[in-house]
């Protein structure tokens, strides 16, 4: 069964750093991009970032280019989204998902078809 668990969230006060991790389980991580999206209260779902399958290549939002890093390590099954300079504007429910490459997934479009739970991110002072 394809499951992503999200974990790193927590309040943090603007110009901070957090480390989000999507821990993938039910299937090897080799042949998905990872995408990251956040929702902030009254807000549509936003897409964060991408990672290709092999981690060579990244597409960020205009809005953290600079700021957040996506990473992974396929052997340990699990994706990174390095946030630092955190804004207040950052807040929201952070989720990872998963597009396979036999269904033409790609970066940053997709598609995702399997999600997580999310985790939230506060940036408050």
């Amino acid at each position: 069964q394809l499951q992503l668990v999200e974990s790193g969230g927590g309040l943090v006060q603007p110009g901070g750093s957090l480390r989000l991790s999507c821990e993938v389980s039910g299937f090897t991580l080799d042949y998905y991009v990872i995408g990251w999206f956040r929702q902030a209260p009254g807000k549509e779902r936003e897409a964060v970032s991408c990672i290709s399958s092999s981690g060579a290549s990244t597409n960020y939002a205009d809005s953290v280019k600079g700021r957040f890093t996506t990473s992974r390590v396929n052997a340990k099954n699990t994706v990174y989204l390095q946030m630092d300079s955190l804004k207040l504007e950052d807040t929201a429910i952070y989720y990872c998902a998963a597009g396979h490459l036999l269904y033409g997934s790609s970066c940053p479009l997709g598609p995702f078809g399997t999600w997580g739970q999310g985790t939230q991110v506060t940036v408050s002072s």
